[in-house]
């Protein structure tokens, strides 16, 4: 018999609603980044204190919460990383790209990522550092606006103009300087890398650098996943192309074991 039913009789409303808090615990902390107090978390999430002590309880005691400070804030636990690792250890595509990364960022001297599209915005799931002591890197996990990205813009070659527009908020047209993108040489953009099969972006999130991407694709010809490298804005052009050749090539390799 199952054991993954409870076995107090629970109504799947109450259910959902239960899943739906746990969710948004997650997700507010992987947006903060830092612990946070119980307090604050149900200001943020809108939700009853007496619910959100019941749910942070139960998910401290799975190890899945830890109690931080003496405050009584919150963070992520020991049994997230055990998740974590056991998802990279079986997911093909984490697990092949892991030495992938490793062998770009060596030969190259330049910072690999791997990364991909999660919800309306951009990711890095994984990243390696080259040699060289200047590195150019976003945090792994940390989302950022499609339209800044070389990645974003092959991530998306998929979907209809109707769809990207209906998927990226107005806001994140707008660079962190204060240029703003004009969302149709985004869609054009989208199209061209989409044929290219591959982008390269320069200045757009940073005005001192370049990235370069090339599509992780499934058996369905959909980017999943993008490999790219970040480096100075001011390389020369026979490097960019050098180094977009060895991204072509091992993003064409990881692709083989896209299911």
């Amino acid at each position: 018999m199952s054991k993954l039913a409870p076995k107090a009789a629970v109504s799947s409303g109450e259910r959902q609603s239960g899943v739906d808090r746990v969710v948004d615990i997650f997700e507010e902390l992987l947006r903060s980044r830092e612990p946070i107090r119980i307090g604050e978390l149900a200001r943020r999430l809108e939700a009853p204190r007496s619910t959100l002590y019941n749910l942070v309880n139960r998910l401290v005691a799975a190890d899945l919460l830890e109690v931080m400070d003496d405050d009584g804030s919150v963070f992520f636990g020991r049994a997230m990383q055990l998740y974590g690792t056991a998802y990279a250890e079986t997911n093909p595509l984490q697990r092949h790209a892991r030495p992938l990364l490793e062998t770009l960022a060596a030969g190259s001297d330049a910072t690999a990522q791997l990364c991909a599209l999660r919800h309306d915005k951009y990711v890095v799931l994984d990243s390696r550092s080259g040699p060289s002591l200047f590195r150019i890197t976003t945090d792994i996990g940390v989302p950022v606006p499609l339209p800044w990205t070389a990645s974003g813009r092959l991530l998306l070659g998929h979907s209809s103009p109707e769809q990207i527009s209906a998927l990226i908020p107005a806001d994140d047209y707008t660079l962190p300087d204060g240029r703003v993108i004009d969302p149709q040489d985004f869609l054009t953009d989208v199209a061209k890398s989409r044929d290219d099969g591959y982008c390269v972006t320069l200045g757009l999130s940073d005005r001192f650098t370049c990235c370069l991407a090339a599509p992780v694709r499934n058996p369905r010809g959909e980017a999943v996943a993008t490999l790219c490298f970040v480096v100075p804005a001011d390389q020369p052009e026979a490097r960019r192309l050098e180094l977009l050749r060895r991204l072509i090539e091992a993003s064409d390799r990881l692709s083989r074991h896209c299911r």
